[in-house]
């Protein structure tokens, strides 16, 4: 009974990312990365079992219209922000 909770809410979810990923593979990832607006149609065939992972961190990017990535954050970036020695 679980199991078949689990696996149901598992295709629910992978079915949802399919519907996602198709377009996001070939308009979305060029909007939310430059370097993909000119990326060929191997790389966005590629993209899509990624997208269909990840599609609710995609679309939440995709529909905010974040263009740049995060900026790395970790204790060498801000130690050289600061000016500390590392």
């Amino acid at each position: 009974m679980i199991l078949q909770a689990l696996l149901g809410t598992a295709a629910v979810y992978l079915i949802c990312g399919l519907i996602f990923a198709i377009p996001f593979g070939l308009i979305g990832a060029a909007s939310i990365d430059s370097h993909a607006a000119h990326a060929s149609w191997g790389f966005k065939i590629i993209v899509i079992p990624g997208a269909m992972l990840l599609w609710p961190f995609l679309l939440r990017r995709w529909m905010a219209g974040i263009r740049t990535p995060p900026e790395e954050n970790n204790s060498h970036r801000r130690a050289s922000r600061t000016g500390a020695p590392t």
